[in-house]
């Protein structure tokens, strides 16, 4: 598939995970079956050794595609080789905003990731595997529920895997509509029947995870990886995208576009590629403003970055990350400081509130934020908004008080004239100031400044050349 960029030159996705994906019958073990399904499953369990399938993943490079980027071949060869009980846990509880790449992978195809988490079992010695779904996903759980079936019944699940004698159960488990539940270690509370909390690290999951046992712990995306990687080996994988961000990346691009959906593209492809080549650019008439690059929880990118590579290294370059693959563009009808407002809001709700830093910071940013956006606040309070995202980001049990902190603090630090705009204007509505009216268009003031920003400063309690302090 190609679209035109806004260049003028041609896109093309490089679809592998998203392949055959628009025939209906790749949700069925039949479907699935007929290109090729569980060949590489059948090859793995007669012909291949676990130890080669760990290496393998290992030599690949593959990246945690649910957010961390942290290399799979190595939380693998992490699990002690003991005869203790070792589980996989599919982290299926996608509740980032912008992000919907998981779902379309379980919706279209649940057995590639069934194979995947099959053959990541045989590879690890793992006995018992769950499906973490997210409890909105209600008709993504049917499907998988049904795939799951047909695996039993087909013989790829259960005792005695098509006679090697290697057993695995596998569970799909619905999540209660916590995002808090998309943190690995409070992912794990949920399916101990607790409430989900994330837990102090050391112990990781890969030494004491889900019921004190060693747990390998991956996204749908990531496993979904494993049997086109053990197909075709390491060398074709690397292929694809970067030296350090090999592989393709299913990019959900959803916001101000003129056409929102999932590209899987190889990594390394410019972000103007994707946002303008395959996603259409903004509607007409408008211009890009800001983009998060990796989902709500990543710093903002303004179009000055348009032209790098998107990959887990150039986005980290750039001051942000590419987090989750959720590309969300806002364009200059977009108020910024409502955008962080709407941030900060989704973050305060689903603190679990276990830590200070999370449960109060979340909180005060929403609620400074919202006086920010009335028209109450001052400058100085977003000088005290930006110190609190500091002491908020590295300071909590998980990363769920740094999600809201990354993006604030950067759409403070970029985007700060709007900010006080937005103060000063608010402001205007509900108080009346003399000599304060709506006056663009007029001479310039003191100082050679516009009377808009004349207006702004006054309203900030600033000295204005020439008037002194008003």
């Amino acid at each position: 598939m190609s679209e035109v960029n806004g260049n003028g030159g041609a896109v093309e996705e490089t679809r592998v995970l998203l392949r055959h994906a628009e025939d209906p019958k790749m949700a069925s073990l039949e479907g699935y079956e007929s290109y090729g399904g569980y060949r590489v499953l059948k090859k793995a369990l007669k012909e291949i050794e676990p130890e080669w399938i760990v290496g393998e993943l290992e030599e690949s490079g593959l990246r945690g595609r649910g957010g961390a980027g942290f290399s799979m071949g190595k939380k693998v060869s992490f699990l002690p080789h003991t005869d203790d009980a070792k589980y996989l846990c599919c982290n299926a509880d996608e509740s980032e905003p912008g992000a919907f790449k998981d779902r379309e992978l379980m919706q279209r195809n649940p057995h590639q990731l069934i194979e995947g988490m099959i053959i990541s079992s045989f590879a690890a010695s793992i006995g018992h595997a769950f499906i973490f779904i997210r409890g909105e996903y209600d008709e993504q759980a049917d499907i998988l529920d049904h795939a799951v079936e047909e695996a039993y019944e087909a013989g790829y699940l259960g005792n005695n895997i098509l006679g090697s004698g290697f057993n695995l159960e596998l569970v799909v488990h619905r999540g209660a509509g916590a995002y808090i539940c998309g943190e690995e270690t409070a992912l794990l509370d949920a399916l101990e029947g607790k409430r989900g909390n994330p837990r102090l690290k050391p112990p990781f999951p890969a030494v004491q995870g889900l019921y004190g046992g060693p747990t390998l712990i991956n996204n749908v995306e990531t496993l979904s990886n494993v049997s086109h990687i053990v197909a075709n080996g390491a060398d074709w994988f690397k292929s694809f995208g970067t030296e350090q961000s090999p592989g393709t990346k299913v990019v959900s691009v959803s916001g101000c576009v003129k056409r929102p959906g999932n590209y899987e593209v190889e990594l390394g492809v410019t972000l103007r590629d994707l946002i303008f080549g395959l996603a259409g650019g903004p509607l007409d008439g408008h211009e890009i403003k800001a983009f998060y690059p990796g989902g709500s929880s990543s710093p903002v990118l303004t179009p000055a970055e348009l032209d790098l590579p998107y990959s887990f290294e150039a986005m980290a370059e750039a001051g942000s990350m590419l987090g989750s693959g959720s590309i969300i563009v806002a364009d200059d009808s977009v108020s910024i400081p409502r955008m962080a407002k709407r941030t900060s809001k989704f973050y305060r709700h689903e603190s679990c509130g276990k830590c200070t830093p999370c449960r109060e910071g979340t909180s005060w940013t929403d609620k400074m934020l919202e006086r920010v956006c009335t028209g109450e606040a001052t400058p100085m309070d977003l000088d005290i908004i930006s110190s609190v995202q500091d002491n908020i980001m590295g300071n909590c049990l998980c990363v769920l008080g740094d999600a809201m902190a990354m993006p604030v603090s950067s759409m403070v630090k970029k985007f700060r004239d709007e900010f006080e705009e937005t103060i000063a204007e608010e402001a205007a509505k509900t108080w009346s100031f003399d000599g304060l009216e709506a006056v663009d268009g007029q001479e310039p003031g003191p100082g050679g400044m516009s009377q808009k920003t004349l207006r702004r400063e006054r309203l900030a309690g600033r000295s204005i050349p020439g008037e002194g302090v008003s």
